[in-house]
């Protein structure tokens, strides 16, 4: 995804586009649509790649009913009828857009059309409110025609356009070769349709990737932890439960791969100050049936840095097990080669102190660097002055292009986004006016001027 675009979604009334970088960081103050534009990120998501429609109520996304979803402008305004989302996608050099359309079903949103453009060509297809299909439309630099599903070959093998996911449904069974004339009605006055124009169909069709991994989402608060864990099935979790048991299984199950886990995981430790080595410990058994412990420790100051005692994951400070659900699901994605791995980060920097926040900046640039694409909703600013130090310094391979800063002003009833940039210098390109407003206030009082 390269920009998404939004009308009527939440908060957001204007049609708006925003870039995405490789970095997206989200910033503005609370209630501004940050974490409503990251659940928008899956949502499109599973639209275009999930084959499947989205569920608005997913953990840790709850957008509610469509009265919670579409844009309400007040008393005199009323309910926006209908909310609009896409995005751009240039995946294998092919710039593509995807976009949706939602309405009213009761209190459920529901599809009322969706639509796949490559330059000129393009494929749509609209439903009734009932979810039933009503009509296929499509066209080319050439025209644009109805396709009809009536008396079309019944054979999944001899269909072309049915494959487009999801913007075909399946309901429309289309013949490989050019539709009959009675199958394909021309439009506003179009000719027929000829090779050149089914093939571009076909081109578009087939050019949607079907190997990508879903966007893994966090909690903005992640589970409490325990003195002890007892073994349990290690699925993804949006606010970490699964961690204690991955790292458990990793430990015992690869020793190589928990070594690579566990020096990433110390080397971030480190840097950030919160601890200098982990391990896990089961204090009845050695077989993953048996309950262990997760523990860090901390090594003293000075020359001589002597070890210090180990401690248990529930008697340090809170933003250790705040962190490490984070960390630990971004270092494993390292080994997920030749996928995009896409992290959608809620206030990854809870609970911690300003040094291991900035680290934490530090570290979503390197992983921001490779086959991952972050975007994170954050209040910190020692989080984002790293971003910008690291880009300028040539930290990672992560260049000034590739980091976008959204920035989310809220504007009477509604929320404007601008989509920000950083030069080589690390300075903010395009910032409105009430950009850091308040810190730059804050500044001048604490100088007195």
């Amino acid at each position: 995804m390269d920009s998404i675009h939004l009308e009527n979604y939440r908060c957001f009334h204007q049609p708006q586009e925003a870039r995405l970088g490789k970095l997206t960081l989200l910033v503005g103050g609370n209630s501004t649509g940050k974490t409503s534009f990251l659940a928008l990120i899956r949502i499109l998501w599973d639209m275009a790649y999930g084959y499947h429609l989205p569920d608005f109520k997913e953990e840790p996304f709850d957008l509610g009913s469509f009265d919670e979803i579409a844009h309400h402008r007040g008393a005199r305004g009323g309910r926006s009828e209908i909310f609009k989302v896409g995005f751009d996608a240039g995946q294998d050099r092919i710039n593509r857009n995807f976009s949706f359309s939602f309405g009213k079903k009761g209190s459920v949103p529901v599809l009322t059309g969706r639509c796949l453009t490559h330059n000129h060509t393009w494929i749509e297809a609209t439903y009734a409110v009932s979810g039933q299909p009503d009509a296929l439309r499509v066209g080319t630099n050439r025209g644009s025609w109805k396709i009809s599903s009536q008396d079309a070959e019944q054979s999944q093998q001899s269909t072309a356009l049915m494959r487009i996911n999801p913007v075909i449904p399946y309901y429309f069974i289309i013949p490989r070769n050019i539709p009959e004339n009675h199958l394909c009605q021309p439009l506003n006055g179009s000719s027929a349709m000829g090779e050149k124009d089914w093939n571009a169909l076909q081109d578009l069709a087939f050019s949607i990737p079907v190997q990508l991994k879903r966007p893994f989402a966090t909690a903005p608060v992640r589970s409490r932890p325990r003195r002890t864990y007892d073994p349990a099935r290690s699925l993804p979790d949006p606010e970490g439960e699964n961690t204690p048991m991955l790292l458990a299984e990793t430990s015992l199950q690869n020793k190589e791969n928990w070594q690579n886990l566990k020096f990433s995981l110390e080397e971030f430790g480190k840097a950030s100050g919160l601890f200098d080595e982990i391990r896990i410990r089961r204090p009845l058994g050695k077989s993953d049936s048996d309950p262990f412990q997760i523990q860090t420790r901390k090594f003293g100051e000075g020359s001589r840095r002597a070890k210090g005692p180990y401690r248990n994951l529930i008697d340090v400070g809170y933003g250790v097990s705040q962190i490490l659900p984070i960390i630990t699901e971004l270092f494993l994605t390292d080994s997920n080669e030749g996928l995009t791995n896409y992290h959608l980060l809620q206030q990854p920097e809870v609970h911690l102190h300003p040094q291991a926040q900035a680290e934490l900046g530090s570290l979503l640039c390197q992983k921001a660097a490779t086959n991952n694409r972050l975007v994170v909703e954050t209040h910190s600013d020692h989080l984002m002055d790293r971003v910008r130090m690291d880009v300028r310094d040539g930290k990672s391979a992560l260049k000034p292009e590739d980091v976008s800063i959204l920035f989310f002003e809220r504007s009477g009833l509604e929320v404007n986004i601008h989509s920000l940039g950083i030069d080589g210098e690390g300075n903010i390109l395009d910032a409105p006016q009430g950009y850091r407003k308040f810190f730059m206030e804050e500044i001048h009082r604490s100088l007195g001027l």
